[in-house]
């Protein structure tokens, strides 16, 4: 069986006639008082014990040794499977006045291994006797430490309870004062909130047949603006198109001129081999050659000049481009019109980079092609330097031909540069597509957040509509009642003739009183206690004594100063905007005080005892 055993383990000392010093080791069980054994161990035993058992340690160090044992015994006592056991063994079949053994054992998968076994005798009647005695008076000594202190604290709890007697009734004197207080103080704010209300309405009420007409006029002056940018689209896209087919007649006829100046070539080959007499007269044609080249050098400095120009007429267009995004921000509450207008403009733009795409790829044929002429045109300057002689003759047939090549040149140069101005052309309407679908994209979500914000006044005026109608039936059964919560918080108003139970309008708690907020020191040589209305309303609506706060510090809220529940986007300034009346941002702060407490208690551990958990085998 298993039972709990306290082992009390003392040091004696005697120092007549002979100093010498025992060891006494008492077992007893705190649930049968007869439950005792001691054993009394001497300096002259112990080395009779330490020759039996093989000990390492000396008396000195004995006691403590032992002590940490009986600690390892405790820790593991709670386990399945304990790796340290105290075992009490006895030869009888009951624990009834015969010596026992206590064994310390250490457990393992092997072997159990008993570190240390010491024999315990029974107590007889007179230690038992000594034993109960001492019991008792340890119990008799605790039992008047602890009706003093029963006594001491009967005490302070009854001067506590007097102490707190006479606050509450001051607390409570208090409280009648507050409550009278509280409904002279909501009664006046029932009657100011319910004027404020009656013209906050009327207002609302114009400022909405303003906006109606404000959002007419804007509708129709936006059709016209971009009817009339389509118009101008399409226009644009028929000149392109005549400007592709032109570019594609030159094209082919580009190739056909190539061929046949293959042709000629293959003739002027044979013929330069009789031109090898004429490269004097080809060397004196070079000089006028030189000269030519500097006069393109003149007309390449004015094309330069001519591109600082058009650079200078792209600025000006960037210029015109600003203006224009400035047209498109007026277009901001056309959502269905220009979802439209972005479909078509979407299939012209696939139209467009089609075209595109295959001008862009014929344009690169024809480079090439101008590429093949020149590096031909070279390899026919080189051989006609190297051909000297050419009869008489072939010379007015040169000439001919020279000028025949000339011109063909031009039109190449003519081509090329035609070919370019085509690419910066193709670079421009790259460039105006694609700030079109940006500023189409940027309309577009102009338009997602203006409806945002008419949604919204369109909810803020059902509410104030029903708040209106509420206030008429209930004035007509006997008007508004108001209610404190028992955490001394006013209910929100409620209607029983109708039967409807709404939310006040957000802007019953958007008001901001100048009249409470005239003093500073008012405010605070009578505090007013905190308003919540409901759940509902914590979000938006903000206490009295706040709104006292915003009236003195922030007087410019009242239009356009503070958003409601939205983001900071939707209520940026404009040149051209309208201000929204009646909408300022009244957030509730609460605090929450959780009080920790700590409580302390003081073990009250015996100084030579030390409970274990003792195994009686059989």
């Amino acid at each position: 069986r298993r039972l709990n055993v306290r082992v009390t383990i003392e040091l004696l000392s005697f120092s007549n006639p002979v100093h010498k010093k025992d060891l006494a080791v008492r077992l007893t069980d705190d649930t049968d008082p007869f439950f005792l054994y001691n054993l009394v161990i001497s300096e002259e035993d112990f080395q009779s014990l330490k020759s039996q058992q093989g000990l390492l340690v000396d008396f000195s160090a004995f006691p403590q040794k032992f002590i940490d044992l009986l600690q390892q015994c405790i820790q593991e006592q709670n386990k399945d499977i304990p790796r340290f056991l105290l075992q009490l063994v006895s030869s009888a079949s009951v624990l009834d006045h015969t010596p026992v053994s206590l064994n310390v054992v250490e457990t393992n998968p092997f072997k159990h291994l008993t570190h240390l076994s010491l024999k315990f005798l029974p107590g007889n009647d007179a230690e038992i006797k000594k034993f109960l005695a001492s019991c008792l008076k340890c119990l008799k000594e605790d039992k008047t430490m602890l009706e003093e202190k029963l006594r001491r604290t009967e005490e302070d709890l009854t001067r506590q309870l007097s102490y707190t007697q006479q606050s509450l009734s001051e607390k409570s004197r208090e409280l009648d004062k507050l409550k009278n207080e509280w409904t002279s103080y909501t009664t006046a704010l029932t009657n100011k909130h319910t004027q404020e209300l009656t013209n906050e309405k009327e207002r609302a009420l114009q400022a909405q047949a303003q906006y109606q007409q404000q959002h007419e006029q804007q509708k129709k002056e936006l059709e016209n603006l971009h009817q009339k940018s389509i118009q101008q689209l399409q226009n644009r896209l028929s000149e392109l198109e005549v400007i592709n087919k032109d570019l594609t007649e030159r094209r082919y006829k580009g190739d056909s001129t190539v061929r046949e100046l293959k042709a000629k070539l293959s003739g002027i080959e044979d013929e330069c081999q009789r031109a090898k007499q004429e490269v004097l007269s080809l060397r004196r044609e070079n000089t006028t050659l030189d000269a030519e080249c500097h006069e393109k050098e003149k007309l390449i400095n004015q094309l330069q000049t001519r591109v600082a120009v058009l650079e200078q007429e792209i600025k000006d267009k960037d210029q015109l481009v600003v203006r224009t995004k400035e047209v498109l921000d007026a277009t901001q509450e056309q959502k269905v019109i220009l979802e439209e207008s972005t479909e078509k403009k979407q299939s012209h733009i696939e139209k467009l980079e089609t075209t595109i795409k295959s001008l862009s790829a014929e344009l690169l044929k024809a480079n090439e092609i101008i590429k093949k002429l020149q590096g031909d045109l070279k390899t026919l300057m080189s051989k006609l330097k190297l051909k000297n002689t050419v009869t008489i003759q072939q010379e007015k047939l040169l000439a001919e031909k020279e000028e025949r090549l000339q011109k063909e040149q031009r039109e190449l140069q003519e081509t090329g540069q035609s070919l370019r101005m085509k690419e910066q052309e193709v670079c421009k309407l790259q460039e105006q597509l694609e700030t079109t679908v940006q500023k189409l994209e940027e309309s577009k979500q102009l338009l997602k957040t203006n409806e945002n914000v008419i949604t919204w006044l369109n909810k803020q005026l059902n509410e104030i509509q029903m708040a209106k109608k509420l206030e008429t039936s209930a004035s007509t059964h006997g008007g508004v009642r108001t209610a404190i919560s028992p955490h001394g918080m006013p209910d929100r108003p409620s209607f029983p003739s109708s039967g409807i139970n709404h939310p006040i309008s957000p802007l019953y708690a958007f008001q901001n009183f100048p009249e409470l907020a005239h003093n500073k020191n008012v405010t605070s040589q009578c505090p007013v206690p905190r308003i919540q209305f409901s759940t509902q309303l914590s979000k938006m609506n903000r206490c009295s004594d706040g709104q006292t706060a915003t009236a003195t510090s922030h007087p410019a809220n009242k239009e356009n100063g503070d958003n409601l529940g939205l983001e900071s986007k939707y209520f940026k300034k404009k040149d051209d905007s309208i201000p929204l009346r009646g909408l300022s941002q009244n957030t509730l702060s609460s605090e929450y005080l959780k009080p920790t407490l700590s409580t302390k208690g003081q073990p009250s551990p015996k100084a030579a005892a030390t409970p274990a958990s003792a195994y009686f085998p059989g």
